[in-house]
């Protein structure tokens, strides 16, 4: 028996859609900050907590993240009350000392770029789907995308720095009319196995 209830079950999978069209209620920042607190607390390798999400909300941000958008992306991420931008960080290891103290986590990583790219890839892209969850489970629709050019964004918000783009979540309230009928779902003996 799950111990979580069917309502919260309901919105974070069962009556959860992804969104293109928000209504024009704004999102608190406050909000946006809940949502991080609460994915942050969700496992990832060694706490490496590789996670990095840039809130693309102001007018002058969003004509920064437009160029690298493409066509069919373009009008609905302009219109949502925020973008979030999934990225993660590939000099996470530096902060192992302080996010995994009882040993020296920063040793297995340093010098090793493979596993520094997978590590970090990996976790972040872990650390987007909690985000995604955690959103929903406050009341936040979401509408999460590709179709964007990863370069560009990086180019444009993590210059300087070792974070990469992943992938882009548009978020707010949605407009419920817009949907159309779900998509089948596959059934379980069909996609899984229990070896």
């Amino acid at each position: 028996m799950s111990q979580a209830n069917q309502a919260a079950l309901d919105i974070i999978y069962n009556d959860a859609r992804t969104f293109n069209v928000f209504t024009d209620k704004p999102v608190e920042d406050a909000l946006l900050q809940q949502a991080y607190d609460l994915a942050k607390m969700a496992p990832t390798a060694a706490n490496t907590q590789p996670l990095r999400i840039y809130f693309v909300k102001s007018a002058e941000a969003k004509e920064k993240l437009k160029p690298s958008l493409d066509k069919g992306n373009l009008d609905k991420t302009m219109k949502a009350p925020v973008t979030a931008i999934i990225a993660y960080d590939l000099a996470f290891y530096n902060h192992l000392p302080t996010l995994f103290p009882h040993t020296d986590a920063k040793s297995w990583y340093v010098g090793n770029d493979k596993l520094i790219q997978e590590t970090a890839f990996r976790n972040g892209t872990l650390g987007g789907a909690y985000f995604l969850l955690a959103a929903r489970s406050l009341g936040l629709d979401c509408g999460p995308m590709s179709g964007f050019d990863n370069a560009k964004v990086d180019d444009a918000f993590f210059s300087g720095t070792q974070i990469k783009s992943n992938f882009l979540i548009n978020l707010g309230y949605g407009d419920k009319d817009s949907l159309h009928p779900r998509s089948p779902r596959p059934d379980f003996a069909e996609f899984c196995k229990i070896l």
